[in-house]
């Protein structure tokens, strides 16, 4: 948990300011905040699928069910 505590605290900064740059591009904050969830939900889609194709499983993802809170 606090390996995935730091991450977040990492990305942090330049998540906001992406966020930030699609606001300032005209896009409701709203949408820009369903489209960075959708974004990060299919990224995770991603990388379960790779995992489950090298046939290994991350012990963060297990004890997360799944998901990385």
């Amino acid at each position: 948990m606090k390996h995935n505590l730091t991450c977040r605290q990492s990305l942090a900064s330049a998540f906001q300011a992406l966020s930030d740059e699609a606001v300032k591009a005209g896009w409701s904050e709203g949408d820009v905040a369903l489209a960075l969830a959708e974004l990060a939900e299919e990224r995770v889609i991603e990388i379960t699928a790779k995992v489950i194709m090298e046939g290994s499983i991350h012990p963060q993802l297990v004890a997360a069910g799944g998901r990385n809170s």
